[in-house]
């Protein structure tokens, strides 16, 4: 039987990485759609400025959080490895024809 070895600081890293990196994720999703109210106009400009606040007040903490962690390199890394998948996503999505070609090809 084997036994897997784990290094306890890498795996707490690696894990505040990949949750640093989903509320990343999360955060660009809410300013979307932040910008999206003001330009619709539905914010009053109290909320404009209470919703900027807070966004920016996410931001610092998480700057601060991988800071203090080391983290930086490896939530970007994480970063660009998800935005390889959704832009392949999106490709087999709007051109499924290449894809089932290029499955074609390799069977």
């Amino acid at each position: 039987m084997s036994t897997l070895r784990i290094d306890e600081d890498n795996l707490k890293n690696g894990v505040l990485t990949l949750v640093v990196t989903l509320v990343e994720v999360i955060q660009e999703a809410l300013e979307a759609q932040a910008v999206r109210r003001i330009e619709g106009g539905s914010l009053t400009d109290e909320e404009q400025d209470r919703l900027g606040n807070a966004l920016l007040e996410l931001d610092e903490a998480m700057a601060q959080l991988k800071r203090d962690h080391g983290i930086d390199e490896s939530v970007e890394e994480l970063r660009r490895g998800l935005d390889d998948i959704v832009v392949d996503l999106v490709d087999k999505v709007t051109n499924p024809g290449r894809w089932g070609e290029a499955r074609g090809e390799l069977g």
